[in-house]
């Protein structure tokens, strides 16, 4: 059968089943890391790796100039100003603050390029290119909230030290987290290590950083966002997401957390005592649960709750709040931040660093498109058509964030009456894929722990990016948070184990360098180094044909365990196929059989590389310059075509000359 005719056979086949459907657009983003150090391995293999992967696939997919990736170094908000206080005092850095965030910028950026995570732009919010956008984005973004009646000033308690006389920013302060549940080891003024929110006065047992003295409280007034007005448009946007197949059950679930009437928790010791002042507090709602400690008072609104604290409070009767929706704080005012607009006769303020991290990458965007020269408005065909999607890859303690007040804050800027359906021309509503903790030795890690991490740059130290970026996939962060062993760094490792970090890598550069390596010397042995031209079997064609959509459907899914099962049993296969019929060919001295293992194992090659380049660009990559062909190999429009098709002239095509030992996927 002609060759041709076989191959348009097989994409109409395949055209006629389900498939899924991808934008005409794509913007992918990977969380911002901190500006106050470099990258430790939770970045990497927690989120960029995955977000790098499904950039790569989209570019692959619908095309290159179709699909933006950016994100950038979150160089503002207190996190940043106290680590760098902390080095100042200690003498470990004598630069100035705009110094050492643009320090950590270079070795962030530095270690992203070591991983092969391929960024259309990585910026940073407060230097170079991107700074001024960011300025004007985040002034006309306030400014709309505020037109369309978003925003409200609020006047709250912030921290003072009288021993040093100084207001305290959020990450000078430390105590318990006041939300009923959590498990936080560390919260700050007003947000706990988890990422609940919480009035500054609710915090428990308060100490301030600088002096370790118990701070007092003074009246400021800063501009917040009304995230609690959003609770029944956030409620449709949760059914929304029920009915999207690819949308994990955990962020769902998350987000609903935080959808609940105000509530406060009281022990029931404090029964008899709250029966006295009952008259004196807001209706409400009593619910006692049986085998629990406390009882439960609900709400019909958070003043009512916020004035029955205040009451209860007084009266020395300890309780929790539980997670709802409250003001969403936009702005502070500690000098390292952008400039707020000043409305009202509030100025001097400047943005708190959580809502202008979750529009920068509109302001990354819009940089990245003026380096091509394109028009002033060209950032709207990306964040604000019907035909383009935003992939957010984020980190399970952010989803409060990305999955409240982002999509509440874009909702706002429509006009007067927001929907979970924007219309073409306004901003649509990202795609979150939030992935669970990956762990360190099975607990969880913080740089600014006790336990500390391994930074992203000493894994290099042992293993290469391409074995890394093959067990980050697979360890199905997805579903749960799973424990990241290397063995260099696990105390409890014995000389005689094995490596865990190494188990997906050795797929990689084993086998599938294995079945390359023997492609290229086989045809340079007895074909003249030019592949024979033949036609692939169909068993060999039905089953990558199988193993394409299933890769196309799981990537689509999120679901990059899945993915690397896929490609184990799939690469594995051709080694496998490789062995048992090449000897047989060779056993029996039978040149045809020789001749049809290599052209059928040369297509199965070719089918594990165009699917494998999202996960290992760098030895799939290789291989395609030694096959000799171009980059339209890549083309997802072309995925069910043979090898011949990328030839000029598939009779005469000469394969560069593999020398011996050559390895496509290096151990390190």
């Amino acid at each position: 059968m002609n060759k041709n005719i076989e191959n348009n056979s097989i994409t109409e086949r395949a055209n006629a089943l389900h498939r899924p459907n991808f934008p005409k657009r794509a913007v992918v983003t990977a969380g911002m890391p901190y500006g106050n150090k470099e990258l430790h391995f939770g970045h990497i293999g927690g989120v960029f790796v995955h977000a790098d992967t499904f950039a790569r696939f989209l570019r692959d997919r619908i095309g290159k100039e179709n699909v933006i990736f950016v994100s950038g170094t979150d160089c503002y908000g207190s996190p940043i100003l106290e680590s760098y206080r902390q080095l100042v005092d200690n003498e470990e850095f004598d630069g100035t603050i705009n110094d050492f965030v643009e320090y950590n910028h270079k070795r962030q950026k530095e270690a992203l390029q070591d991983y092969n995570i391929d960024l259309n732009l990585f910026a940073a919010s407060a230097f170079g290119a991107a700074a001024e956008v960011h300025r004007e984005v985040s002034n006309a973004f306030m400014q709309r909230l505020y037109a369309n009646g978003y925003l409200t000033p609020i006047t709250t308690s912030q921290f003072y030290d009288t021993t040093l006389d100084v207001l305290l920013n959020g990450r000078q302060v430390v105590g318990q987290c006041p939300i009923e549940g959590c498990a936080s080891e560390r919260a700050y003024a007003d947000e706990c290590a988890l990422g609940h929110q919480y009035m500054p006065a609710d915090l428990i047992r308060p100490k301030s950083m600088l002096s370790g003295q118990k701070p007092e409280m003074r009246d400021v007034t800063n501009w917040y966002f009304k995230l609690e007005h959003f609770n029944d448009l956030l409620e449709g946007w949760v059914e929304h997401l029920q009915q999207i197949p690819n949308c994990r059950s955990a962020l769902i679930r998350t987000i609903r957390e935080f959808l609940k009437p105000p509530v406060i928790y009281v022990k029931k010791e404090y029964l008899d005592l709250l029966n006295e002042i009952r008259d004196e507090l807001p209706r409400y709602t009593l619910k006692e649960e049986d085998h629990k400690s406390s009882f439960v008072m609900i709400f019909d609104s958070l003043e009512k709750r916020d004035r029955a604290r205040l009451r209860l409070a007084e009266k020395s009767i300890r309780f929790r709040t539980g997670k709802t929706l409250v003001p969403f704080r936009l702005t502070g005012n500690i000098e390292w931040g952008v400039p707020a607009p000043s409305l009202e006769a509030l100025d001097h303020r400047t943005f708190w660093v959580w809502p202008e991290s979750l529009w920068a990458p509109i302001s990354f965007t819009k940089t990245y498109l003026a380096q091509l020269n394109k028009g002033k408005d060209a950032w709207k065909d990306w964040w604000c058509s019907l035909d383009a999607n935003i992939y957010q890859f984020i980190g399970e303690d952010n989803i409060y964030f990305y999955g409240l007040a982002e999509m509440a804050m874009f909702m706002a800027t429509q006009d007067k009456e927001p929907s979970v359906y924007p219309l073409e021309g306004q901003l649509q509503l990202p795609h979150l894929i939030a992935n669970s903790h990956v762990l360190f030795l099975d607990r969880k890690a913080s740089s600014s722990g006790k336990m500390k991490p391994p930074t992203a740059r000493e894994l290099l130290d042992y293993y290469t990016a391409e074995q890394l970026r093959v067990h980050f996939l697979g360890l199905g962060l997805g579903i749960r948070s799973v424990g990241f062993k290397p063995k260099p760094f696990n105390p409890k490792a014995s000389e005689k184990d094995g490596d865990p970090v190494l188990k997906e890598g050795n797929l990689l550069t084993n086998v599938f360098n294995r079945v390359a390596r023997s492609c290229f010397y086989t045809v340079q042995q007895y074909y003249k180094g030019k592949i024979p031209v033949g036609n692939v079997g169909d068993e060999i064609l039905h089953e990558a044909r199988e193993t394409i959509l299933a890769f196309e459907r799981f990537m689509h899914q999120y679901e990059f365990h899945r993915l690397m099962n896929l490609m184990d049993t799939y690469i594995r296969s051709i080694n496998k196929n490789w062995v048992k019929n090449m000897k047989a060919a060779k056993d029996n001295a039978d040149s045809h059989l020789h001749r049809q293992v290599l052209v059928n194992t040369v297509h199965m090659l070719r089918t594990a590389m165009v699917l494998m380049h999202p996960i290992a660009p760098e030895g799939t990559e290789m291989i395609l310059e030694y096959l000799n062909v171009g980059e339209a190999f890549w083309d997802w429009d072309r995925i069910f075509e043979t090898i011949y098709d990328f030839m000029d002239d598939p009779k005469e095509h000469q394969l560069k000359f593999l020398e011996p030992r050559v390895d496509f996927f290096k151990k390190h």
